[in-house]
């Protein structure tokens, strides 16, 4: 049966990249895909891999209906055997129910990629209604890490290497920004809370980490 797929992790964990070899291994078995993407770090109308790979895509537009734009698709005499959506956190929650629809109304598999929250650690709505929707819910086995080594579980929005807890949802950055920019870091939880990223880490490191003490 057909199904709608979220697959979800932080920041670098490999989601495009595995978007992209779903992409390769079907297309190689002779299937056709409608592959759309929002805010690709590569520039408009791509999908791209941090490993240097890249293909053509369907930017998505606010207010566009994907359901309405494969049933258009379709009726010109096109195939779409699969669809594959990137960014997916950056999607409306109608438009992840148009996808839901493509899955029931068209028989057509849909793989969404996307990471799960923001740099607040609050839901995007895309994802949240992914999780809501979606037939599997599935977490990218590749682990990202911290600075500290242990498995990164947050994104943390930066600017000049220290980390920001205000501003809009969607800034589009990446992970490999000067420091001057704005970018993007996973980390941990306990550094997220502690809003300690590598550069202030650094910074910090004549001064020992040490636990709060109470009062006596």
């Amino acid at each position: 049966m057909p199904e709608l797929v979220f697959f979800s992790g932080t920041m670098d964990c490999g989601k495009s990249t595995l978007a992209l070899q779903i992409e390769h291994n079907r297309s190689t078995r002779g299937l056709v895909g409608m592959i759309f993407t929002r805010d690709d770090r590569a520039g408009e109308g791509k999908l791209s891999s941090r490993l240097g790979l890249v293909t053509d895509a369907v930017e998505v537009e606010d207010g566009q209906d994907l359901y309405a734009y494969l049933v258009d698709h379709l009726s010109q005499g096109r195939r779409a055997d699969y669809v594959i959506a990137d960014e997916a956190q950056f999607l409306a929650p109608e438009q992840i129910d148009q996808l839901a629809r493509v899955v029931d109304d068209l028989d057509v598999d849909v793989y969404a990629f996307g990471i799960t929250t923001d740099f607040r650690s609050k839901l995007f709505p895309g994802s949240q209604r992914l999780v809501e929707l979606a037939d599997r819910v599935e977490v990218l086995q590749v682990e990202a890490l911290c600075w500290c080594g242990a498995r990164a579980t947050h994104n943390a929005r930066t600017v000049g290497g220290e980390m920001v807890v205000e501003g809009a949802q969607v800034v589009v950055g990446d992970v490999n920004q000067s420091a001057d920019e704005v970018g993007y870091e996973v980390l941990c939880r306990r550094h997220h809370r502690r809003r300690m990223t590598a550069a202030s880490a650094r910074a910090a490191a004549l001064s020992p980490d040490v636990l709060p003490v109470p009062p006596a």
